[in-house]
This record gives C-alpha cells, sequence and structure tokens, in this order.
C-alpha cells in the first residue's frame, strides 16, 4: 500500500489551475507597473520601442515575479499548511516535488527570455531571481527578518524594475538622478506594503520563527511602522516634484497621500482586521502616484510621446 501511495505522489500531474493559482497573476501587477514607470520616466519616445516595453512587462510579472511565487510557495509550504492550508501545496492539489519542479522551470524560463534584452536585462533579470530565492529558499532566507525580507523584495519588485525600464529605453547611460530617487522611494514604500500582507499571518509566522515586524513589533507597532514607511518615501516624491517645477503633479502626489492616511488612521485601530481593507483601497493610490511621478519626470527630463 505504501509503494502504490509513493508510485501515485511520483506520477501525479498538477491541475493547470493549480498551477496558475501557484504563480499567483494578483502579485504580477506590482513589477509590471514599476517596470511601465521606469519606461515612461526615461522621457524617451516609445515608437518603435513597444516590443521592448511588451517583454519587459511579460519578464517581470509572469515570468520572474511569478518564479518568485513559486519558490516562496514551495519553501513556505510548512508556514502556508498552518496560514493558508487551501494553497496548492498544504492542499496537495500540487503533489510531490511538483511545487520545487515549477520554481526551477520557471526560474530557468525567465532567465532564458532575458536574452534578447541583452547584458543589462539579463544582469537585472538575474538579479531579481537571486533575489527571490535568497528571500525564500535556505540558507538566507531573507524573509525570517521581517526588516530585510521586506526590503529585498521592494527593492526587486519596485526599485530593479523601475530602473530597468528606465535603463533600457536609455540605451544603458547613466540615469537622471530623479530617476534614481523615484525608483529608490517607491522601493521603500513597498517595504510598508510588504508589511500589510504579514498581518494575515501572524499565528503561522510565530509558530514557525518568521520575524515578520508584526511578530517582532506587535500589531499595532508595526501598523504605524508600516503607515510611515508608505507615507514618507512620496513626501520626498513630492518635494522633489516641487524642485523640479511639476507643481501640479505634487498636488496630485499630496491629494492621493491624503486619501491614505485617513484610512491609515482606521487601520491602525485594529491592525490584523483591517489591512486588507488598507491594502486594497489605499495602496492603489500610492500606486497611481508612481504614475504621476513617471509622467512628471517625463515632462521634465525628456521627450514626449
Amino acid at each position: 500500500m505504501g509503494v502504490s501511495n509513493t508510485l501515485q505522489t511520483v506520477t501525479a500531474r498538477p491541475d493547470p489551475r493549480a498551477v496558475l493559482t501557484l504563480l499567483k497573476p494578483v502579485t504580477w501587477f506590482p513589477p509590471m507597473w514599476a517596470f511601465t514607470c521606469g519606461v515612461i520616466s526615461s522621457g524617451q519616445p516609445l515608437s518603435g520601442r513597444w516590443s521592448l516595453l511588451a517583454l519587459g512587462i511579460c519578464l517581470t510579472g509572469p515570468l520572474v515575479c511569478a518564479s518568485s511565487q513559486a519558490v516562496n510557495d514551495w519553501f513556505d509550504r510548512h508556514v502556508d499548511a498552518i496560514n493558508e492550508p487551501n494553497r496548492p501545496i498544504p492542499s496537495g492539489r500540487i503533489p510531490g516535488n511538483w511545487g520545487l519542479i515549477i520554481a526551477i522551470a520557471w526560474t530557468v524560463l525567465s532567465f532564458v527570455a532575458a536574452l534578447p534584452l541583452g547584458p543589462l536585462g539579463v544582469i537585472a533579470v538575474s538579479l531579481a531571481l537571486l533575489f527571490s530565492w535568497g528571500y525564500s529558499a535556505p540558507p538566507f532566507r531573507f524573509k525570517l527578518n521581517g526588516w530585510l525580507g521586506n526590503a529585498a523584495v521592494g527593492f526587486t519588485y519596485e526599485g530593479l524594475a523601475w530602473v530597468t525600464g528606465a535603463a533600457l529605453m536609455l540605451g544603458g547611460t547613466s540615469l537622471p538622478w530623479p530617476v534614481w530617487m523615484a525608483a529608490l522611494m517607491y522601493s521603500i514604500g513597498a517595504h510598508g506594503i510588504m508589511t500589510l500582507n504579514d498581518f494575515k499571518a501572524i499565528e503561522g509566522d510565530r509558530r514557525m520563527g518568521v520575524g515578520s515586524l508584526p511578530v517582532k513589533l506587535g500589531e499595532v507597532p508595526a501598523a504605524y511602522v508600516a503607515s510611515a514607511v508608505m507615507l514618507m518615501p512620496q513626501w520626498v516624491v513630492l518635494t522633489m516634484l516641487l524642485v523640479l517645477g511639476k507643481p501640479w503633479h505634487a498636488l496630485t502626489i499630496g491629494v492621493l497621500m491624503g486619501v491614505q492616511l485617513g484610512i491609515m488612521r482606521w487601520f491602525v485601530q485594529s491592525p490584523r482586521d483591517r489591512a486588507l481593507y488598507l491594502s486594497a483601497f489605499g495602496v492603489p493610490f500610492s500606486v497611481a502616484g508612481m504614475m504621476v511621478t513617471a509622467f512628471a519626470l517625463r515632462g521634465a527630463l525628456g521627450a514626449g510621446a
């Protein structure tokens, strides 16, 4: 009976719908958006470069980000068995070692797909893949430390994607300082956004030794930290846009921040219950600010479309 069960596990194939769930399409949006913002902020015309934009968006979302989600689910399968037992791996919908096989296959596919972008694209994708494995897999497993893990995700999902988009458009030449500053600030802001995701996993993280900020600091202090880390970088961006002579764009950022602040004041009163609400209804205003910033930089630094 034991041999039969083993053979069944080895030969079983995962349901394609379970594989799609494993790759978490809902998470692909942030790096795709950041890459697009980088392309726009470069100030370079898009005409004749639509294929570059399409390949970059495909790489950042359905390939690199998807591979990172598969890696994370595989190495988090024991934590997910507590926090989210219906996820594809702990539920058995992706049996045996198929989770690891998919993670490796998607990583290799991502690297190969980056080859047409040349050395710059290959280096950027390689860095993103290394960080995605380092975040989830031993011996590094950055996610065990909420400060380090969230920073790694923020700087790859947002900063690296933004800088890569701008650099590809500029042909590898040096980037203007406002592009670097925008990428850095929204990377830091992403740290706070990542912390919001940790509130739903407090119980499993605590039991499995994952030092997320809600576990390390407590729910309410972590909520204040997440809110501040989201807002302060946007204030820096607002100031930068004023320096660059873009007052209307700066005003728009300020209005978007005001909406977020209103939701955050409600969120910190009951963080675990309201983190999802802030993610769903507050974070989009920060994300909208990224595109506002990209178009402001495009107008300040370069040509029209």
